[in-house]
């Protein structure tokens, strides 16, 4: 078999003007959400009005229907309304709760990934078995989990009222098996992407890295879900 390194990268056309569509989409999403909350719907969860944005930033228009279906149900504005005029704000169904912690991780992850890749873009300084990919992954996770920490730091501290050092080890054990299986799911797709599908590593200057760093994140989110519901379901992670 020949290896993925004896390969050009060589993506078809369109799948170039895909991923370009894909993450102008993608930015666009992202823009109408900060300036959304920056309008006066901020959320009730502090670090929430990063964490949607950021979900834009791979979701794309699935994250701006999720932001305006259960995000926007969560601000201060929706909820100081509904005080107004005398109603109740229903508790969310349990599955969006899973769906909205399970963001809440990959955010985290997200931005841990692309602060890692780029950082090895320009620092190539190590590899592993003879691949800058693998050396990718590595501080990948080890940047993404430092974040995930302090994502879920700024949620769960405020909500059980801890100390900061009883808020980081609540953090630690609500985050790590979340953002295990949300990178076990990122890493899977970019191994089928760069020895499957282009059988070659892909240039972070490609749209279609990015492209395939978008799907990525959506496996992320589908291998973290089951995982976020069993931490809700045991009191481990906070229900959002």
């Amino acid at each position: 078999m020949t290896s993925a390194n004896e390969h050009a990268f060589a993506p078809e056309w369109w799948v170039t003007i895909i991923a370009i569509v894909s993450l102008v989409a993608a930015g666009i999403c992202f823009v109408i959400i900060v300036m959304d909350i920056r309008r006066g719907h901020r959320q009730r969860m502090g670090i929430m009005n990063v964490v949607w944005p950021i979900t834009a930033l791979y979701a794309g228009p699935l994250a701006l229907w999720m932001y305006y279906k259960v995000g926007r149900r969560s601000s201060l504005k929706y909820l100081r309304e509904a005080q107004e005029k005398g109603e109740s704000v229903p508790e969310r169904p349990f599955w969006q709760s899973v769906g909205v912690g399970a963001t809440h991780c990959g955010a985290g992850c997200t931005l841990g990934d692309i602060v890692a890749e780029w950082f090895m873009f320009f620092f190539p300084f190590f590899t592993i078995f003879g691949r800058i990919l693998f050396a990718n992954w590595v501080i990948d996770y080890a940047l993404a989990y430092i974040l995930g920490i302090i994502f879920q730091y700024y949620s769960i501290k405020p909500m059980r009222g801890l100390s900061v050092k009883e808020g980081i080890i609540a953090a630690i054990k609500a985050d790590t098996l979340s953002l295990t299986a949300w990178q076990v799911g990122m890493y899977g797709w970019m191994a089928i992407a760069t020895f499957v599908l282009f059988r070659a590593e892909m240039p972070k200057t490609s749209p279609v890295f990015w492209l395939m760093m978008q799907i990525a994140m959506l496996f992320g989110l589908l291998t973290a879900y089951p995982v976020n519901w069993w931490l809700i379901k045991r009191g481990i992670k906070e229900r959002m």
